[in-house]
């Protein structure tokens, strides 16, 4: 069986089930925490929200930089599940996006990614998933293109950005995940090649 790797491609020992399930709640909490008041927010009160002795969280994350590190590389794996398994259906190209857009509304609270303020500077596994992330992304929209659905101009970017900023809520919007759809649904009106004719 292949030893688990830590975020920079060293193999560690398995986790105990308590101490994974420690870990598992640092990293929501955190990712709440960061959403809700920064990068800069204290390891302390990320350890209150996750209901964890200060001291827990440093046991796994011996600095601010590995904390925001590891919420960085899971928000990548987040998003690489949700491409993934939109590539994995046998929808029209234009339908696939929408699974995918869906799927990251709902993960919306749980991302911190570097358009959303977190670390620039990212390790290689967390690279070598992001790169993942854009050539799933890629793989639906030749899908579409192919398929008649998706006009030949839209970009890998393109979708990188407007799920961006599908995952971050605007703080005075109260239903965010209906509007969020909505703008999915007119996203994607746009992305479709009748909106290239008429644009053009």
């Amino acid at each position: 069986m292949t030893k688990p790797q830590s975020n920079e491609g060293v193999p560690r020992r398995e986790l105990r089930r308590d101490a994974a399930d420690n870990r598992d709640r640092v990293l929501a909490a955190a990712a709440a925490a960061v959403r809700r008041e920064g990068a800069a927010v204290p390891m302390a009160i990320v350890a209150a929200d996750a209901g964890v002795g200060v001291g827990t969280v440093y046991r796994h994350f011996p600095s601010r930089e590995a904390l925001l590190g590891a919420l960085t590389h899971r928000s990548f794996q987040l998003v690489l599940n949700a491409a993934s398994q939109a590539a994995e259906t046998d929808q029209a190209g234009i339908e696939a996006v929408r699974d995918f857009l869906d799927r990251t509304i709902e993960h919306g609270p749980e991302l911190v990614l570097p358009l959303h303020g977190g670390p620039l500077l990212i390790d290689q596994d967390t690279l070598a998933l992001q790169a993942e992330v854009h050539r799933t992304l890629g793989s639906l929209l030749f899908r579409g293109r192919r398929d008649g659905t998706i006009r030949p101009d839209v970009r890998t970017a393109d979708l990188v950005v407007f799920g961006a900023l599908l995952a971050q809520p605007l703080p005075h919007v109260t239903d965010w995940n209906r509007t969020a759809r909505r703008l999915v649904d007119i996203h994607l009106a746009g992305m479709a090649p009748t909106a290239q004719r008429l644009g053009s």
